[in-house]
């Protein structure tokens, strides 16, 4: 997992399920900022994953068009094996899509 910049801190674009939910966070200026806002939403989550941060200038994000939300799945050759589409309405079928790839090329069954 890769945290990249804030879809909706509370200094921007905030929406309302967002305040519904108490997910309240400002855009973060400094790495420190966002490594710990990071961290508090792979807790709030329950990621089970390594949850790795984009830097300041959004080079993954950037790379991958991450925003709002999106899987991919890196095969072993450094390659896109799954590429999701954006979120929200393309993040679930996009979790069947990795799912399926992954238990067809890791020869078990990829846990959620």
């Amino acid at each position: 997992m890769v945290y990249i910049k804030e879809a909706h801190p509370t200094d921007g674009w905030q929406v309302p399920q967002n305040e519904r939910q108490g997910v309240l966070v400002k855009d973060p200026k400094t790495i420190e900022e966002r490594n710990k806002v990071a961290a508090q939403a792979c807790a709030m989550l329950k990621i089970k994953l390594p949850c790795l941060v984009d830097g300041m200038d959004d080079a993954a994000n950037k790379a991958y068009a991450a925003w709002p939300d999106r899987i991919y799945v890196v095969d072993r050759e450094g390659k896109i094996a799954v590429m999701g589409g954006p979120g929200p309405g393309g993040f679930p079928p996009s979790v069947t899509t990795a799912r399926t790839w992954l238990e067809q090329n890791l020869g078990g069954a990829a846990k959620p």
